[in-house]
């Protein structure tokens, strides 16, 4: 099992980091909520994994906070509710977020995220219910003291698009339909916005925390 890992960050998009350690690069899968903490190219990163193997294929799941991978193995426990899934609602939610969802059986807040329909989101509440006192005394970590360096970030998603367009695309890989996408950036974007902002605030007001 592959349960850290610190090296270079040599890429990042949304969804995805690529770092570099001992001379190998790691491609590791994140959510939307790790990519906001992850520092400039070229710098050191840290993040805490969980490596999934299946018949088909082997991934490798990259979170700024342990409390974060940690409450992802949780939701792949839960009936119907795979490691793409689980990327998803944490990308919406970060830990404490989720926790206090489940705390207040806030299923509106769960149904607003890509994937999770009525139905998932009252066996989350009724199996997490149950789940997340496994995670009770961990730190949950802020912003200056999250696993991951807090360093400014691009936002790079694809080389020569608008950052309207990058964040758009962004959204619609999460689980967002394209109209949702869009109407749901086109209500935050200012000029000299980044992806990054652009995609944040969008989230922000798509899923109320």
């Amino acid at each position: 099992m592959i349960g850290r890992i610190r090296g270079i960050l040599v890429e990042k998009s949304p969804g995805q980091a690529l770092v570099e350690c001992s001379g190998l690069g790691y491609e590791i899968d994140i959510p939307y909520t790790t990519f906001f903490h992850l520092p400039e190219l070229e710098q050191e990163v840290l993040l805490h994994t969980h490596f999934a193997v299946r018949e088909d294929a082997q991934s490798l799941y990259g979170f700024a906070s342990r409390l974060d991978r940690d409450l992802f193995r949780l939701l792949i426990k839960v009936n119907g509710v795979g490691p793409k899934l689980a990327v998803g609602i944490l990308s919406g939610l970060d830990a404490a977020q989720f926790i206090r969802c489940v705390e207040a059986k806030d299923a509106n807040a769960l149904v607003k995220l890509p994937g999770v329909g009525k139905k998932t989101a009252e066996r989350l509440l009724i199996e997490m219910a149950d789940r997340i006192g496994q995670l009770e005394g961990q730190f949950v970590p802020s912003s200056t003291d999250s696993a991951v360096s807090a360093g400014p970030a691009d936002g790079t998603v694809a080389r020569g698009a608008a950052p309207s367009e990058e964040a758009e695309a962004a959204l619609i890989a999460l689980g967002y339909k394209p109209q949702e996408a869009a109407k749901a950036i086109s209500k935050v974007a200012e000029d000299g916005m980044s992806s990054e902002a652009l995609i944040r605030l969008a989230l922000k007001n798509m899923i109320p925390a």
